[in-house]
């Protein structure tokens, strides 16, 4: 699953797109499954998200996570995308 979040600091919004690594942190530091996103995703966790992801693509954040969420001005789900999209299979209907 991919997540675009559009997060702002302060000095106007960015996008950021989380991949597995993101995801895999995340299972780590919250001891879940992403599984469990479905039952619904608290703010802390889409911080934690956009934060993990900034870093991972270098651009300059606050190190430390309560430092980053207290900057945050905006967070927000712009897109979700799963990893294994379904794919549509022609049929013939005649």
């Amino acid at each position: 699953m991919k997540l675009t979040l559009k997060v702002d600091l302060g000095d106007g919004p960015m996008f950021v797109t989380t991949n597995l690594y993101t995801i895999v942190a995340w299972e780590r530091k919250f001891k879940t499954k992403a599984s469990a996103m479905s039952q619904g995703i608290g703010m802390e966790d889409l911080a934690y998200m956009a934060h993990t992801a900034l870093l991972q693509n270098g651009i300059a954040c606050p190190v430390v996570l309560d430092d980053f969420i207290k900057k945050l001005v905006t967070l927000e789900v712009t897109e979700q995308m799963s990893e294994n999209p379904t794919v549509e299979t022609p049929t013939d209907l005649d």
